[in-house]
């Protein structure tokens, strides 16, 4: 087991921000950590990178314990916080340099971080000429540089557009093929296209700890789509497993389908059949959403 988290508390004077927290993460698993704003996941990031020193419990990653060897931990962890703090007035390979060199790395991997994060064809650019979705990416491959086995995410895809989504997806998923990786989002879709397994914390609990195709079998899903013109809701209602309709606002729609099928195309043929144009389209699971709502209210 490459992480291993053993009734780990951890309290701010009177206020307990975790109570007794287990968990465990295999290598190439990408665990998705879900709760509301102050639930505790950033007090549970900060010990697991080591920045907080003073928590009860256990923390073990790879046969070492986090209390008797933090810097030694430490070497194998890669961290993006949500600020992502950069330094904009450097270059893409200046500022992975320079990372490198706090990581006292004698020969940086820094051309092939930056092939694999994408970064090549912008490696002379100023840090702050950069979109969002590229600052992402450097910051991701500045938490690779040491080749670490963990890699804790907070918040990676929030303020992306559709484009960066996608390419920062697939760009984890690559990731996850050799490590082990626990992404911190409030963000239910993200965990639904990113991981494995979902872990949902709940004042400073576990609430819920399950594997991803667990929580799909057999739950219902909803499309929310937006077309450029209003549409009959009996009209979608005739594309195949479709339930029920709502027209939530002027030309936006929430199709309810029954079962696990993914219609997203069946819509599109709904659309180009009727020389409608698709502004928006999302697939949700009802199930993960309401279960999300039951365990933290």
């Amino acid at each position: 087991m490459g992480l291993t988290i053993e009734n780990v508390s951890k309290s701010y004077g009177e206020v307990q921000a975790l109570t007794r927290v287990s968990l465990s993460l295999k290598t190439g698993e990408v665990v998705g950590l879900l709760g509301p704003n102050g639930a505790g996941k950033s007090t549970l990031m900060k010990i697991l990178t080591g920045y907080y020193t003073q928590w009860e419990g256990k923390v073990t990653f790879f046969e070492k314990d986090l209390k008797k060897e933090r810097h030694a931990i430490q070497k194998d962890i890669g961290y993006l916080s949500e600020q992502n703090p950069l330094y904009n007035d450097m270059r893409v390979i200046e500022y992975l340099h320079f990372v490198a060199e706090l990581y006292q790395i004698k020969s940086p991997p820094v051309a092939e971080v930056m092939a694999q994060t994408g970064l090549s064809d912008r490696q002379k650019d100023l840090i702050e000429t950069l979109s969002k979705g590229f600052k992402q990416r450097v910051g991701i491959a500045a938490a690779l540089l040491h080749n670490p086995k963990l890699i804790i995410l907070d918040e990676p895809t929030t303020g992306l557009d559709p484009n960066q989504l996608v390419e920062i997806r697939k760009l984890i998923r690559h990731l996850a093929k050799e490590k082990t990786i626990l992404l911190s989002t409030h963000i239910l879709q993200e965990v639904e296209a990113l991981c494995d397994r979902i872990v949902i914390i709940h004042q400073g609990k576990i609430v819920l700890d399950k594997p991803m195709n667990e929580l799909q079998k057999n739950e219902d899903r909803v499309i929310e789509v937006s077309f450029d013109y209003r549409v009959e809701t009996e009209a979608l209602g005739q594309i195949p497993y479709v339930e029920k309709v709502i027209n939530t606002h002027d030309f936006d729609y929430e199709l309810h389908i029954k079962g696990t099928q993914d219609m997203r195309p069946a819509v599109f043929d709904f659309a180009h059949d009727n020389g409608l144009k698709i502004l928006n389209l999302q697939l949700k699971n009802k199930g993960l959403e309401t279960l999300f709502h039951e365990l933290t209210h």
